[in-house]
C-alpha cells in the first residue's frame, strides 16, 4: 500500500467517524427534545382543566411578543421550548377543555395524536398509489371499516363485488361539499349535451343549474356556491326545523318552470345551529325521481351512527349519491380528518382527473389513485390515526363513547328520536376518557 492510500484511507476512517458521532449527537437530542415535548403535552392535557378556556387577549397580542425577523442563527431549543407558554398558550382557545362549551365538539385522544406523530414522521405525499402504497391502500381499508361500522350502505365501500363507490378522508366538510357539487354538476352537465342542438359553453349550462339546501344548513353548502358560480336555493323547514319532501317538490316545479335545471340537494343530519334533521325518507324518493344527485351531510351527528339505535336518521340513506360526517367531532380523532363516500368513484373522476405525464405510473389502470377523488393534488398520511384509533379503543369503546357524551340513555329508538326532535336541544359533549383496551 502506498502513503498516499494509507493517509487517504486513514482520512476517510475519520471523518467517517466524525460523521457518525455528530449523527448520534443529533438523534440523542432530538430524542431529548421530543420526550421534553410529549412529557410537556402529558401535562398540559392532565392539567387543562384549570386553565382559562378562552385567552384574555387582544388581535395582534402576538406582534410585542417576537422579533420583527426571522433569526439570522439557529435558536437553541430551550428558548424555543420556553416561548410555547411565553408565546402561544396565552393566545390559545383550549377545545380539550371540558369547560369548553363553544362551537362544537373537537376531541382527541392519545392514539389519534401517536398516528400523527408517525404520519409526519413518515410525511409521504401521497397523491397517487405509487407514490405511497401503504397511504392509499390503509385508507381505503379503514374507510371500509368505518362505512361497515356506521351501517351505511355497501354500495360505498371499495372491497365489495357490487360496488363502484369508495371512502376518501379529505381535510373537512366544507371541501366534501364542494368536491359532491363539482361531481354533481359535471354529471348534470354531461346528461344535458346530449339534448342539446348545437354545441354550448360550459359557463351557459353553469348558469342554468341549481342547487337546493334547507334554510338550516351550513354556511359551507353557500360558500360552495359562490365557487362554483352555481344557483342555491335556501328553502324553508317545517316547525321542527326539518325539511321535507313536498317543499323540494315544489321549488323543483318552479325552477323547471323558469327553465333552470335542477341537479343536487344537500341534506342535513344534525345542523349545526339546533341539530335539526332534515326529512330523509321522504326527500330521497324525490330526488331519485327528478334525477338530483343527493349529497347527506352528517358532519355533526355522524359518529353517533355508530349506535344501532341512533341510526333512526339514517332511514332513506339508499338514496344517496354522497355522505360526508367529521370523525374529528365526537370520535376522539383530531382535526383535520373527514370522511366522505361517494356511490360512484367514476363520476368524481370523470370532474378532477388531470393525467400528466409525471403522474403516471405502471399501476395507474390497477390502482386507485386519490388525487382524481380531490381539489388538491397532494394529500397526508390521514388514515393513519384513524386506524390508531379504531384499533385501540374497539368499536365496543367507542360506542359506549357515544352513549355516554350523548348524555342520555333511551328505552327505545322511539324516545331518542322524539327527543331530539321535540327539544332542539343541543347538548354540550363533554371529554370521556375511555382507555384503550378497556
Amino acid at each position: 500500500m502506498s502513503l498516499f492510500t494509507f493517509l487517504f484511507a486513514h482520512e476517510q476512517s475519520s471523518l467517517n467517524t466524525n460523521i457518525d458521532l455528530l449523527l448520534n449527537s443529533s438523534l440523542m437530542r432530538s430524542r431529548r427534545m421530543s420526550k421534553e415535548l410529549v412529557d410537556y403535552i402529558t401535562q398540559y392535557l392532565g392539567s387543562i382543566r384549570e386553565r382559562r378556556v378562552i385567552p384574555d387577549v387582544k388581535p395582534g397580542y402576538m406582534k410585542e411578543l417576537l422579533p420583527d425577523t426571522a433569526p439570522t442563527e439557529p435558536e437553541d431549543w430551550e428558548s424555543i421550548f420556553k416561548d410555547i407558554e411565553r408565546v402561544i398558550m396565552p393566545g390559545v382557545v383550549h377545545w380539550q377543555s371540558p369547560h369548553m362549551h363553544a362551537y362544537y365538539p373537537s376531541l382527541t385522544s392519545w392514539p389519534s395524536m401517536l398516528g400523527d406523530m408517525l404520519a409526519d414522521a413518515i410525511n409521504c405525499v401521497g397523491f397517487t398509489w405509487a407514490s405511497s402504497p401503504a397511504c392509499t391502500e390503509l385508507e381505503m381499508n379503514v374507510m371500509d371499516w368505518l362505512c361497515k361500522a356506521l351501517g351505511l350502505p355497501s354500495f360505498f365501500l371499495h372491497y365489495h363485488p357490487d360496488s363502484r363507490g369508495g371512502g376518501i378522508l379529505q381535510s373537512t366538510v366544507s371541501e366534501s361539499t364542494l368536491v359532491a357539487l363539482l361531481a354533481a354538476r359535471k354529471d348534470k352537465m354531461l346528461q344535458l349535451r346530449p339534448e342539446l342542438e348545437q354545441d354550448v359553453d360550459d359557463s351557459v349550462l353553469n348558469s342554468r343549474l341549481v342547487a337546493y339546501a334547507s334554510d338550516q344548513a351550513h354556511s359551507s353548502v353557500e360558500k360552495a356556491g359562490l365557487i362554483s358560480l352555481v344557483k342555491i336555493r335556501f328553502l324553508p323547514t317545517d316547525e321542527q326545523l326539518s325539511l321535507r319532501g313536498d317543499t323540494l317538490k315544489q321549488a323543483i316545479q318552479e325552477d323547471r318552470r323558469r327553465g333552470l335545471v335542477p341537479f343536487m340537494l344537500c341534506v342535513t343530519l344534525g345542523t349545526t345551529g339546533v341539530c335539526a334533521f332534515d326529512n330523509l325518507p321522504e326527500l330521497g324518493p324525490v330526488c331519485a325521481e327528478e334525477g338530483l344527485w343527493l349529497h347527506v351531510d352528517a358532519a355533526y351527528a355522524g359518529s353517533a351512527y355508530f349506535c344501532p339505535e341512533l341510526r333512526w336518521s339514517l332511514e332513506g340513506i339508499e338514496f344517496a349519491d354522497s355522505f360526508v360526517f367529521n370523525p374529528s367531532k365526537w370520535m376522539m380523532v383530531h382535526f383535520d380528518c373527514t370522511a366522505f363516500w361517494v356511490k360512484d368513484k367514476y363520476k368524481l373522476q370523470q370532474t378532477f382527473t388531470v393525467d400528466p405525464v409525471y403522474l403516471r405510473h405502471e399501476n395507474s389502470h390497477a390502482a386507485t389513485d386519490f388525487m382524481h377523488w380531490q381539489i388538491p393534488l397532494s394529500r397526508r398520511f390521514r388514515s393513519l390515526k384513524l386506524w390508531f384509533v379504531m384499533r385501540s379503543f374497539g368499536l365496543k369503546n367507542l360506542q359506549a363513547h357515544i352513549r355516554h357524551v350523548s348524555g342520555y340513555q333511551f328505552p327505545s329508538c322511539k324516545e331518542c328520536k322524539e327527543f331530539v326532535r321535540d327539544s332542539f336541544y343541543v347538548s354540550q359533549l363533554y371529554v370521556y376518557l375511555v382507555s384503550p383496551g378497556d
